[in-house]
């Protein structure tokens, strides 16, 4: 059985993690399958949007502990190039041109932190635990840390990053790391109601939304990002989709992305 489930219903897309015997940890085979099922799902006009899932007690464990073991003796090198694949998994997956929701049914450990902040937005159960557990093995959150630390704050990420703690759904949700928090008889629903707000939205304004958040957050207010909102919103406004949502709206209809 493949490692990643991928299930399409209309135009929404569902990449399930299936590796429930290891609680959904992650290899390079996995790694490789993620990559390539975002990158495919950018390139796609009938998907309108990307679920991420899991089966099984944990969303992810983070690394495969038999990948642990071979990159034990990996060189320099081979460690390098083995977090390089790990980077443009998580960068392919922040970038991707359709909305993302992390549906998380279970624990979420290390880099599993990553892919639940890769995504735009995450729904978890109120039973699922987190936690940055790297320290407590000598080593660093360092390939998601630009994913993590925009997801849940620098000064939650002092505490969380250093002490390894694990925290609650609630907690997460508090330091904004996760959305909503739900019981899990509710799970499907709610992201069923974050999913349908997104595909009711102009495919192009979710678009350009996208890499708007992209550009401008955490950078300084200046003229050059002040020039490029500028820019942004005058683009949007005379784009057909843009032209078409103010006329719908105008004249009390639906716009025809809705027909």
């Amino acid at each position: 059985m493949a490692a990643l489930q991928t299930t399409q219903q209309g135009s929404v897309l569902t990449l399930t993690l299936s590796r429930p015997d290891v609680r959904n940890a992650f290899n390079d085979e996995v790694i490789l399958e993620l990559t390539q099922a975002f990158q495919d799902a950018a390139s796609r006009a009938d998907v309108r949007a990307v679920v991420l899932a899991a089966v099984g007690p944990a969303f992810c464990a983070g690394a495969d502990l038999n990948w642990m073991r071979r990159m034990a003796d990996y060189t320099r090198a081979e460690n390098l190039a083995d977090a390089g694949a790990l980077a443009e998994m998580l960068r392919v997956m922040y970038e991707c041109p359709k909305p993302t929701v992390a549906r998380v049914q279970g624990d979420v450990f290390a880099g599993g932190m990553g892919l639940v902040a890769a995504c735009d937005m995450a729904v978890s159960v109120d039973s699922a635990t987190f936690c940055l557990s790297e320290v407590k093995l000598g080593l660093i959150p360092a390939t998601i840390s630009p994913y993590v630390i925009r997801a849940m704050g620098a000064r939650a990420a002092h505490r969380y990053f250093l002490t390894a703690e694990r925290f609650s759904a609630a907690e997460a949700h508090r330091i904004g790391f996760v959305h909503e928090v739900v019981p899990a008889e509710q799970l499907d629903a709610k992201v069923d109601e974050l999913v349908q707000a997104l595909i009711s939205a102009s495919p192009n304004a979710v678009r350009s939304c996208k890499t708007l958040l992209q550009d401008v957050a955490g950078r300084d207010i200046d003229a050059p990002l002040i020039a490029r909102t500028v820019e942004g919103i005058a683009d949007i406004r005379t784009s057909s989709e843009g032209r078409e949502g103010v006329q719908s709206f105008l004249q009390k209809r639906k716009p025809n992305w809705l027909a």
